[in-house]
């Protein structure tokens, strides 16, 4: 339960699914934990469950894409803690299943200047508060379509950059005991993902999950509490001597040469291959 006692940590994005459960985790095990979000209705409803279970939290509103708002954010953690530990970069966005020839430019900058950009600026703005704290730890959480290629390859490319991204800080901060490392999620069955199969079919989620979990050795969809535990192992002191490494949390389904997408539909209903289990 004290697995970071006394660390203040950031967490973007942590209003909803993977950064919900890692603010959850960390603050259970002792940090004091702010986050950054742009739904602010979830953001309050998650301070409020972490203090009303005895942590310690606070929210801003903050697009990571717009520098001056994550400026304010963090500037404004940092007067309240005093210190800052740990930072983890997980807003991010999905991306269009389209091939490039059909995606436009507004499409490439909107998930570049969210997903890449925006994980820059945040650890752009929380490097000093940490050099000024001590050792610090930084998780960005990429994907692992970072590592292996999928049909959303806009998406790919985006966390394909955050994975180099965290490698060359891993090595330039080392000196200053700032380690990096990147998470690599498997599909993780959270509120985005919901949404957008409900964006497609509103009726295709079982088919959805069900796909996703019999191409899985595990035969199931991850858990965003599956993500967090691993964000808390390189957030801690326990990690101490891991630094630039590629953390891939996916129930081993990157090892499997089995296609996860049908490449000529983007129509849900279409992707139940196997029957129904009783």
């Amino acid at each position: 339960m004290e697995r970071v006692k006394g660390k203040v940590a950031i967490v973007t994005g942590g209003a909803n699914g993977i950064g919900e459960a890692t603010a959850k985790l960390l603050a259970k095990e002792g940090a004091s934990v702010a986050f950054v979000d742009i739904d602010d209705e979830n953001g309050g409803r998650v301070v409020e469950e972490i203090i009303s279970l005895g942590g310690q939290a606070v929210y801003r509103h903050a697009d990571i894409t717009k520098e001056e708002e994550v400026a304010q954010a963090f500037a404004n953690f940092y007067e309240k803690y005093g210190k800052l530990h740990i930072l983890v970069n997980n807003a991010g966005i999905a991306g269009a299943r389209v091939p490039a020839h059909k995606a436009t430019v507004k499409d490439f900058d909107r998930i570049m200047d969210t997903n890449l950009k925006g994980t820059f600026i945040c650890t752009k703005h929380a490097i000093p508060y940490i050099l000024k704290t001590g050792p610090g730890s930084i998780v960005n959480i990429a994907s692992i379509y970072g590592i292996v290629a999928s049909d959303v390859p806009i998406y790919d490319t985006s966390k394909g950059g955050i994975r180099a991204m965290t490698k060359s800080d891993a090595i330039l901060y080392s000196r200053d005991k700032i380690r990096f490392n990147s998470v690599h999620p498997g599909n993780i069955k959270t509120p985005l993902f919901e949404k957008l199969v409900d964006e497609v079919d509103p009726q295709g989620l079982y088919h959805a999950v069900h796909m996703l979990s019999v191409t899985n050795p595990l035969n199931r969809m991850g858990t965003p509490e599956d993500i967090a535990y691993g964000i808390l192992y390189l957030a801690s002191d326990e990690s101490s001597y891991v630094n630039g490494i590629e953390l891939v949390i996916d129930g081993g389904f990157i090892n499997m040469p089995f296609p996860v997408y049908e490449t000529n539909t983007s129509d849900w209903t279409t992707l139940n291959y196997y029957d129904k289990p009783e």
